[in-house]
């Protein structure tokens, strides 16, 4: 039997039917076609699918869709300003190169995001533990770490993220 949820994604009210086994991930890519949220593992393992419900990092995979009532969900699509203006932390990631094969980087940056909300200046340990549920297949590691201590300075600072004195701008 259908339920009507109400909920808020990406700045927007929503309210829709939805089947009751519905996982948040099926929601949001199969009748949302927000495709940003990425299916990998569907056992909450590998963080590809990574949202922010009510400020927490979610497994959108293992979420109940129905859950989302009266929720406050953000994907990778409601990061950027209406203008098109990314925010730091995308913008972070492509200037420290930690965009590789890309199918990890919204859940990445998603769990970051989460982080840096709660806590703006996150130690290197910090940081790692918030992302040690997202696997990044082509090991930019090193580069994703880079690119969250980067934003987190970036966001601090106002949200310029322009390249520290001696770094050069990747193309």
């Amino acid at each position: 039997m259908r339920k009507t949820v109400s909920f808020v994604l990406n700045g927007n009210r929503m309210e829709m039917e939805i089947e009751p086994e519905w996982t948040l991930l099926h929601l949001l890519r199969e009748e949302l076609e927000m495709t940003g949220s990425k299916s990998g593992c569907e056992s909450g393992e590998c963080g590809a699918c990574t949202v922010i419900v009510n400020g927490k990092a979610v497994n959108s995979c293992l979420f109940p869709a129905p859950e989302i009532e009266g929720a406050s969900v953000t994907t990778i699509e409601g990061m950027a300003k209406p203008t098109g203006e990314l925010h730091p932390l995308q913008t972070a990631f492509i200037e420290k190169g930690a965009v590789q094969c890309g199918y990890c980087t919204p859940g990445m940056i998603m769990s970051a995001k989460a982080l840096l909300d709660e806590n703006p200046n996150p130690s290197e340990g910090e940081i790692r533990h918030a992302l040690a549920g997202n696997m990044c297949r082509c090991t930019g590691y090193v580069q994703i770490l880079d690119a969250v201590k980067f934003a987190a300075h970036a966001l601090s600072t106002k949200g310029e993220v322009r390249p520290r004195k001696g770094e050069e701008r990747i193309a």
